[in-house]
């Protein structure tokens, strides 16, 4: 049985994968800046790790926190999430040390800001030998150059299997997205292949614990039969 088949069989072995979709529109609701929704939003992400811990089923966690195409808005949007995403993965540092969380920082890294980058290898370094939980960001994110780079690794290494190359070879088994979106825009497209999906209609700012569990309790009704 290979690792990700592993993983899929085993009931209390979740990979929930997040897209927090809606942090803009939240902040024009409000009548605010965009910069007001994506702190807004960080601070909900800081929320729901912590209710994730309280499910010991949930082993992984990936969330989408940049896309590839995010990195096309304006200069001075662009400039803020950079900083959030800093002043973030700052705090990951002592909360994954106190929740004992093993962090994954992937995507392009190519395209990271250079402090930025310092800070992510700083925290992967430092949370490599944590168990309780896997958290992956994807940060310059998208699975079409996800693929194409792991393809690129079968290439040369042909013994090396596809979704051993990827950045994140564990299967999803719950992808949830927020803000009245119904697509994955880029996100886990291979990991996501038999994952239950779950689109809210709330801006991920406006997401609560109580959302968060009912979600659960639905996708525990699910009867998961992966194509058979």
């Amino acid at each position: 049985m290979s690792l990700t088949d592993d993983f899929h069989n085993k009931r209390k072995s979740i990979h929930i994968g997040l897209i927090p979709d809606g942090n803009r529109r939240y902040a024009i609701e409000k009548g605010k800046p965009p910069f007001y929704g994506h702190v807004e939003g960080a601070q909900r992400v800081e929320d729901f790790l912590g209710w994730c811990k309280e499910h010991q089923e949930i082993k992984m966690v990936s969330i989408f926190a940049l896309s590839t195409e995010n990195l096309n808005r304006a200069p001075e949007e662009v400039k803020v999430l950079w900083k959030v995403y800093k002043d973030e993965l700052c705090k990951l540092v002592d909360k994954a040390r106190a929740d004992n969380i093993k962090v994954r920082v992937v995507g392009n890294d190519g395209l990271w800001k250079p402090d930025v980058k310092e800070v992510a290898k700083e925290l992967v370094e430092s949370t490599k030998s944590y168990s309780r939980y896997i958290l992956n960001l994807m940060l310059a994110y998208g699975s079409k150059f996800e693929i194409k780079q792991a393809v690129k690794a079968t290439i040369k290494k042909p013994i090396l299997k596809l979704d051993k190359a990827l950045y994140v070879r564990e299967p999803l088994d719950l992808v949830i997205r927020t803000g009245k979106q119904h697509r994955l825009s880029n996100f886990m497209l291979y990991q996501a292949s038999y994952a239950e999906i779950y689109f809210s209609d709330t801006m991920w700012p406006d997401f609560t614990k109580e959302e968060f569990k009912s979600i659960m309790d639905w996708y525990f009704d699910q009867q998961r039969k992966f194509g058979k």
